[in-house]
């Protein structure tokens, strides 16, 4: 079970940091959580089900956690850093070039240091960002694509820490919530974040860790009690689809397929859902001009 206040026992295959959950700065509302709850239920039954979610997350855990472990990232393949790109929507339409660009030995070397590094989580994250080209020199334009490779490559830390040890590191990707755009999940469980111009929560990772406290609770009050951090990232991914819906509706883009359903949105942004044809990699190997506009 998830606590404020209360540290987990010294894992030694992780970093020496130790994540001490934040309360969130403004409160979320339990009416907000009931409704996103139900929601994910109805949705899910016209998908694969949510106890089939649960479970497609347990094996993207069982993937990432054999392949990220601290004897095996060494030998991972150029194919195998692919494979785990494919299931971070957020970040396979755009990081691959960048990480076959600088080499895969420093794409190794920065995934082990951000997984089994010295120093605090929140640097280590910040590590393996600036692992990434900046192009500080570059024109207006290609300054903005190297933000968004960036981000980009926020998002797959972010998941490979969460889906390597789901206990030990909250989900911490943009969608959950992003400071600098003020928008993302966790806005959702405010009442009234409509009408809040300015909402700092901040980004550090005891923030994400409180919000993730806080929806254990609510699932707890439920009668869940086993896989938590799994039920924690399917109402996130829930309270995102409704807003990103509510944003988009009519201008989905291919890549969130137009015409499909909440509960598709919910595996989508969990990386849970399978490509249109079986086998197939999603991971763009070549950015297309047109995903930098």
């Amino acid at each position: 079970m998830l606590w404020f206040k209360k540290r987990p026992e010294a894992d030694d295959s992780a970093g020496d940091d130790v994540i001490t959950p934040i309360e969130p700065a403004v409160a979320f509302d339990t009416t907000h959580f009931q409704q996103k709850f139900s929601l994910l239920r109805k949705n899910a039954e016209e998908t694969i089900g949510v106890e089939q979610m649960v479970a497609a997350l347990q094996a993207k855990h069982e993937m990432f956690a054999r392949a990220l472990a601290r004897d095996a990232i060494g030998q991972l393949t150029e194919d195998d850093v692919e494979t785990l790109l494919d299931t971070v929507f957020s970040a396979r339409r755009r990081l691959y070039p960048v990480l076959a660009g600088q080499g895969h030995d420093k794409t190794l070397e920065a995934m082990r240091d951000l997984l089994y590094g010295k120093g605090k989580l929140a640097d280590r994250l910040d590590r393996f960002v600036a692992s990434i080209p900046e192009n500080a020199d570059g024109n207006r334009e290609e300054r903005k694509q190297a933000g968004k490779n960036r981000r980009a490559a926020w998002d797959f830390a972010a998941e490979m820490l969460h889906f390597s040890m789901p206990e030990r590191y909250p989900l911490m990707s943009r969608w959950v919530w992003d400071q600098q755009t003020q928008s993302g999940a966790l806005r959702e469980f405010i009442r009234g974040n409509d009408s809040m111009a300015d909402l700092v929560l901040g980004s550090s990772p005891e923030v994400f860790e409180g919000a993730r406290v806080w929806l254990a609770a609510q699932l707890s009050d439920q009668g869940l009690y086993r896989d938590l951090p799994f039920w924690v990232d399917l109402v996130l991914a829930q309270a995102y689809a409704e807003y990103f819906r509510s944003m988009a509706e009519g201008m989905l883009s291919a890549d969130f397929g137009r015409g499909i359903t909440p509960g598709e949105h919910v595996q989508k942004f969990l990386g849970i859902d399978s490509p249109a044809k079986e086998g197939a990699s999603r991971v763009r190997r070549e950015v297309r001009q047109a995903d930098n506009q």
